[in-house]
C-alpha cells in the first residue's frame, strides 16, 4: 500500500509499506531537495540500487547553467543483532565494521561516497572500495576548481585536492590513497634500509601491491617474492586502485617496467603462505633436495590481517608455532621479519597479553622464544587508519640491530645510494627520509607501559631501574621497551 499527499505551498509526501519493508520520500521543489527513506528488513542488498535512485529521483534544476544535482545517503543496519542473534558477532558482519561506522553511516560529513566497487565477493573474502572526500581535509569546492583549468593553483595541484579511496576487506579499512604513503614506505623502508644488502624480500599478502612498489625502490634488490592468497584483491586492486602498482615513475632500471608486477624482479605467487612457509621452511622442508630448496631471504614482511581481527586465519597468523618457526627459518643469518601488528596501544590500555592484543604478546615471545635476538615495535600515526599504527621489527643478527640507532644523516646517505630516483633525478620516496627514521627508533611510553603490566612484571620494570642510575640491568627478553627507552 501506498500513499501520497501535497505540502504547504509546495512539493509532495509520498510513504509505501510492503509487508515489514518501506519506502518514503518528501520534496521541496523550491529548495531542490528529495529527502528518502529505504528500509528493507529483506536479504537483497541497498548501495546497488544507489544509481538507479539517484537516476529516478536526482531531477538537474530548469536551465542551462544549472549544476548537477548531489546525492547525500548513508547505510545502516536496523534492529538487534549482537546478543540477541546466537552466534552473532559484530566483526564478521562487514556492514558492522569500518565500512558501516565510517563509510556507510556518514551521512552530512563527508561530500562525495561513491561505490567504486561495492560488496564483491572474491573466493576469500567481500572487497569494497569507496571514494571519499572529507570536508575535514578538503573542501568540495576547491576539488571542483582543481577540474578547471584556469591557471590556479588547485587546477595545477589537483592531486591535493583529491578524493580519498579506500580499500576495505572483509569490511575492515586496510588502505587509503591519501595514507598509502606513510604506511607503506614505514612497513618496508625500514627494514630495507637497515639491512646491510637486501638482495632478497618476502611479502606475506600486501594484495594491493604497494609494498612489493616500494620495495622495488631499492636498487639493491634482485627478487622480491609475493605470496597472496587471495587472487581477486591483486586483481580488483589493479583495475580500480591502479597508483598502488604503479612503477613507472622508476621504470628505468634494468628489467623494469611501468606496471610493478610486471618487473623482471617482481615474482607473484597467488598460494597459501602458511604452506608455503611450512613447505619450504619448515620441518618438513628437512626432506627436501637441495635442488627444491627456496633460497632464504634478507627481509620477510608480513602485510596482511590485523592480530585482533576475529578472525581464526589471523590467529595461526600470529601464534602457530610451525608457521613463526618457519618464519626464522627463511631468513639469512643478518635476516629481518617484519609484522605489522595493528592500532598502537594507549597510555592507560591493560598489557596486550590480558587485552584485544593478546596474538600480538604470544607473537612476540614466540619470536623471542624462538631465537631473534632483538624485536622492536614502532609507530606511524599518518596512516589514515583512524589511530596510530604499528610496525613489528626482529633482527636474527645484533650487528644487523645496531644499524637501527644510526643518525638521520647516516641513513639520509644510504638512501641516497640505494632508493632509484625517479626518471627525472628526484627521489621517489614521498614519505620516508632519515628524520623519519629517528622518530620510528625509539618505542612509545604507552608500549613501555604497556609491557610492565604484564602479570609476571619484567624485572628492569623496577621504578629503581627505569628512573634510577644502575649500571647492570638483567633483560632477559630480546623484547623490552624499557632497556630501549632508558638504556640503549
Amino acid at each position: 500500500s501506498y500513499h501520497c499527499h501535497g505540502l504547504i505551498p509546495v512539493g509532495v509526501s509520498c510513504a509505501g509499506v510492503l509487508l515489514e519493508s518501506h519506502v518514503a520520500f518528501h520534496t521541496w521543489p523550491t529548495e531542490g531537495v528529495i529527502a528518502m527513506d529505504l528500509f528493507t528488513c529483506g536479504s537483497g542488498k541497498l548501495i546497488p540500487t544507489l544509481p538507479s535512485i539517484q537516476q529516478l529521483f536526482g531531477v538537474k534544476a530548469a536551465g542551462e547553467d544549472s549544476d548537477d544535482p548531489m546525492m547525500l545517503w548513508s547505510h545502516k543496519l536496523r534492529g538487534f543483532r549482537e546478543g540477541f542473534v546466537p552466534g552473532y558477532s559484530f566483526d564478521l558482519n562487514p556492514l558492522d565494521s569500518d565500512l558501516g561506522a565510517e563509510i556507510l553511516g556518514s551521512h552530512n560529513d563527508v561530500d562525495i561516497k561513491n561505490p567504486i566497487v561495492s560488496a564483491s565477493e572474491t573466493d576469500y573474502q567481500t572487497v569494497d572500495i569507496y571514494e571519499i572526500l572529507d570536508p575535514a581535509s578538503r573542501k568540495l569546492s576547491d576539488y571542483y576548481k582543481s577540474l578547471e583549468d584556469d591557471g590556479s593553483y588547485e587546477s595545477l595541484h589537483p592531486e591535493f585536492y583529491a578524493p580519498d579511496l579506500i580499500l576495505l576487506l572483509d569490511g575492515r579499512i586496510q588502505s587509503s590513497l591519501h595514507g598509502d604513503a606513510p604506511y607503506h614506505e614505514s612497513i618496508v623502508h625500514p627494514a630495507m634500509i637497515t639491512h646491510p644488502n637486501p638482495k632478497r624480500v618476502a611479502v606475506i599478502g600486501g594484495g594491493e601491491g604497494a609494498t612489493v612498489r616500494e620495495i622495488l625502490k631499492h636498487s639493491t634488490l634482485e627478487k622480491v617474492v609475493m605470496i597472496e592468497i587471495d587472487g581477486g584483491v591483486v586483481n580488483l586492486s589493479t583495475k580500480y586502485l591502479p597508483e598502488w602498482q604503479d612503477c613507472s615513475s622508476i621504470a628505468h632500471h634494468d628489467g623494469c617496467a611501468e606496471w610493478c608486477f610486471d618487473d623482471e624482479r617482481a615474482d607473484l605467487r597467488i598460494e597459501d603462505a602458511l604452506a608455503y612457509f611450512n613447505d619450504n621452511f619448515g620441518l618438513s622442508s628437512r626432506f627436501k633436495s637441495s635442488a627444491e630448496h627456496e633460497a632464504q631471504f634478507d627481509v620477510v614482511i608480513m602485510d596482511c590481517l590485523d592480530p585482533n581481527d576475529d578472525h581464526p586465519f589471523a590467529k595461526v597468523l600470529y601464534t602457530d608455532d610451525g608457521y613463526i618457526s618457519s618464519l626464522y627459518g627463511a631468513l639469512t643469518d643478518d635476516g629481518i621479519l617484519v609484522v605489522q601488528v595493528g592500532e598502537a596501544a594507549e597510555i592507560d590500555d591493560a598489557a596486550d597479553e590480558n587485552g584485544s592484543f593478546e596474538n600480538r604478546s604470544t607473537m612476540i615471545k614466540m619470536l623471542d622464544a624462538i631465537g631473534f635476538k632483538s624485536i622492536h615495535i614502532y609507530e606511524e600515526s599518518h596512516c589514515q587508519f583512524g589511530a596510530p599504527w604499528t610496525t613489528l621489527i626482529a633482527f636474527k643478527d645484533v650487528e644487523t640491530r645496531k644499524r637501527w640507532y644510526r643518525s638521520p644523516a647516516a641513513v639520509e646517505v644510504d638512501l641516497s645510494r640505494r632508493i632509484l630516483p625517479t626518471k627525472d633525478g628526484k627521489t621517489s620516496l614521498r614519505y620516508f627520509d632519515g628524520a623519519t627514521m629517528k622518530s620510528y627508533q625509539m618505542p612509545s611510553r604507552a608500549f613501555e607501559d604497556n609491557y610492565c603490566r604484564q602479570q609476571d612484571k619484567p624485572e628492569e620494570c623496577a621504578e629503581k631501574v627505569r628512573f634510577g642510575n644502575v649500571e647492570e640491568v638483567n633483560v632477559s627478553s630480546a623484547y623490552s621497551p624499557v632497556f630501549e627507552r632508558h638504556f640503549a
